[in-house]
């Protein structure tokens, strides 16, 4: 599934290409199943032209599982027939890819038969049998995510944060993890999403339709909380709510575009280190982070998968299947 220039869902369609071939360091795969993230249709719709000037038509998708299928010269970490997940980001956008990953794994797309990747970054991992490719291609983005967040926040049992974003594709790794660790986590969500979102493991919900979420946070929480996590919010609409926040409490955000030196909070980049692909697969096995995939769609409906993930409301993830 390709764009055909920038713009939004109506600029994508499912076309023919070139079986892309692997050269030095790269790996070809039999993509199985791919993972939808708004961050694909906000590189097409041109809001980065300047730093991620794109060539066209670009195959969109990051998240995947596949088997690899051919390998080219010095690669050693991968073979034909291995059945590996991952992420990988276009060539275009190396600046935000090393955001997620460092190094990171460029790709092709994954939104298509067939992708290549660089073979050597901790952005790609063997998937093991008990790990279904659907789960595994719901992941990466999600968790190697919420992994750097959770190391940020130096999370304590005892604590308790508020989840702004929870029934989200991320928000589906963030609260999970956040529960294993013994954190009391208040999620907002819809009513239609309060069960989901509290078997991720959230132990109160707020309706951030009907309430107003910090009004409402304080009037349980009188003292404040240790900490906001924001996963929705745009960063001009943060300082409103960061009033939960007790003196000397943290606010972590991945939301776009992050608070600006005007609303007095500090960015700080996180990114996925090697090992943490090979974590998240235990903590899948484990059942910690469970599949959050919530719609399957075949190949050739990928234009109406991303035209739900932009104009409905999307709970967990959405994937693609080949």
């Amino acid at each position: 599934m390709v764009a055909r220039g920038y713009g939004g869902v109506e600029v994508l369609e499912v076309a023919d290409v070139p079986v892309p071939l692997p050269g030095p360091g790269q790996i070809q795969v039999r993509i199985a199943a791919a993972g939808l993230n708004p961050a694909d249709l906000r590189i097409v719709s041109g809001a980065f032209k300047e730093s991620v000037p794109m060539r066209f038509p670009h195959v969109l998708g990051s998240d995947f599982a596949g088997t690899v299928t051919a390998a080219g010269p010095a690669v050693e970490r991968f073979s034909p027939g291995d059945e590996i997940f991952g992420l990988g980001q276009a060539r275009a956008a190396a600046g935000m890819a090393s955001l997620v990953s460092t190094p990171p794994s460029f790709t092709t797309g994954t939104m298509a038969e067939y992708a290549v990747f660089d073979a050597d970054t901790p952005a790609l991992a063997l998937r093991p049998a008990e790990l279904s490719a659907e789960h595994a291609a719901s992941l990466p983005i999600a968790a190697l995510t919420a992994l750097p967040l959770l190391r940020a926040g130096d999370f304590a049992p005892g604590t308790t944060t508020l989840v702004i974003g929870a029934a989200g594709g991320v928000g589906g790794a963030v609260v999970p993890l956040l529960a294993a660790q013994g954190v009391h986590v208040i999620a907002t969500a819809l009513p239609a999403d309060e069960g989901y979102v509290r078997g991720l493991g959230a132990s109160e919900t707020i309706d951030y339709r009907s309430a107003d979420v910090a009004s409402e946070t304080l009037s349980r929480h009188p003292g404040g909380i240790d900490a906001l996590v924001n996963l929705a919010l745009p960063g001009p609409a943060l300082p409103a709510v960061a009033r939960v926040v007790r003196p000397g409490g943290r606010l972590l955000n991945i939301a776009f575009p992050a608070p600006g030196p005007a609303t007095g909070f500090e960015t700080v980049y996180t990114n996925a280190r090697a090992g943490d692909l090979e974590e998240v697969t235990a903590l899948a096995l484990k059942g910690v982070l469970p599949s959050t995939v919530t719609r399957r769609y075949p190949l050739a409906e990928a234009v109406r998968a991303y035209r739900d993930l932009e104009h409905t409301h999307v709970r967990g993830k959405l994937l693609v299947t080949g």
